[in-house]
């Protein structure tokens, strides 16, 4: 029987959020609907893998037992014997094709493992069980220590060029200093795993990463949206300004008669991830009065108001 990845099916990672296994699932989805694809049985078939894929990942439940059928190191269309797995009254060969109305109808490798959380009597579904029962004598298990979690709040800066972090926190009644190394491009949600060892623990400790907002720039999947204040002349004729971002400095032009809330998008200037995918960064226009002005300027702006006769649409 064919072993099926599922986070492969969906783009994402082992550690994905919920909230990244959706938006994944919906774009593809989106992407191989058979409405777009009526005459295309490849894009048939991938819809329904990926709704498969969906039914697992989605389901907490569900996914933590497909994780613990994978614990033995599968990877995608690897062929492997259910019988050495206590499987032996399995009855495979079923298959499917897509209609509007089957979509309740899956793989048999799904139906191996969750025969009977879905009711059917085809199959009497997987066991974590079955796995020790019948492979205790061909691997020894490995006693499981305790893990520690806590939350690591950082910088959207610290996030993108990853950094080091000295974290106080009371463990079993003793306060422990623990260093952190944050990786370059972790994203909100993602886990960082400490090994507790060195700090004299029985076991490892895991941040999960929360990322600070900022009043200036913000983060929306990898898209950054900054903040960029610019003169009523600056805006009214275009300039070119220099605008600090996360990789650094840069030169930007701003376009003539701007007005405040219009966005400048620069491709792939944005949130660089753990897997190298980039975002884009989104300049978002303010136009601000100077704090201070001098005589000649403020007898300029007066000038402007005595000459101005259009009036806004307020």
């Amino acid at each position: 029987m064919e072993y099926k990845d599922y986070y492969k099916i969906l783009e994402v990672d082992k550690n994905a959020t919920q909230d990244e296994i959706k938006k994944s699932f919906r774009r593809l989805a989106k992407k191989y609907h058979p409405d777009l694809h009526p005459d295309d049985p490849k894009a048939q078939e991938k819809f329904k893998e990926i709704n498969e894929a969906y039914e697992v990942l989605g389901d907490e439940e569900k996914r933590k037992k497909y994780d613990q059928f994978g614990q033995y190191g599968f990877s995608g269309g690897e062929q492997f014997d259910p019988s050495q797995f206590g499987f032996g009254n399995f009855q495979g060969g079923r298959t499917y094709t897509y209609t509007t109305d089957n979509m309740g109808d899956f793989s048999d490798f799904f139906n191996l493992i969750f025969g009977n959380d879905m009711g059917s009597s085809r199959t009497r579904g997987f066991d974590i069980g079955d796995i020790f029962g019948q492979r205790s004598s061909q691997r020894k298990q490995k006693r499981q220590a305790p893990s520690y979690e806590a939350e690591l709040t950082i910088s959207l800066e610290e996030a993108y060029k990853g950094s080091t972090r000295d974290v106080m926190l009371n463990i079993n009644g003793e306060n422990k200093n623990i260093t952190v190394k944050i990786p370059k491009g972790i994203t909100e949600g993602k886990k960082v795993k400490v090994k507790g060892q060195k700090w004299g623990l029985d076991g490892d400790i895991l941040f999960k990463i929360n990322i600070r907002e900022d009043e200036d720039i913000r983060l929306e999947g990898l898209d950054v949206y900054k903040k960029v204040k610019v003169y009523p002349w600056q805006a009214y004729f275009g300039d070119k300004i220099v605008v600090t971002t996360l990789d650094g400095k840069i030169r930007v032009e701003i376009p003539e008669k701007t007005n405040t809330g219009k966005r400048l998008r620069l491709n792939k200037k944005g949130f660089v991830d753990l897997k190298g995918n980039k975002g884009d960064l989104y300049l978002e226009i303010e136009i601000v009065n100077p704090l201070n002005m001098t005589k000649e300027q403020e007898d300029l702006y007066r000038k402007l108001k005595e000459i101005t006769t259009q009036e806004l649409n307020n």
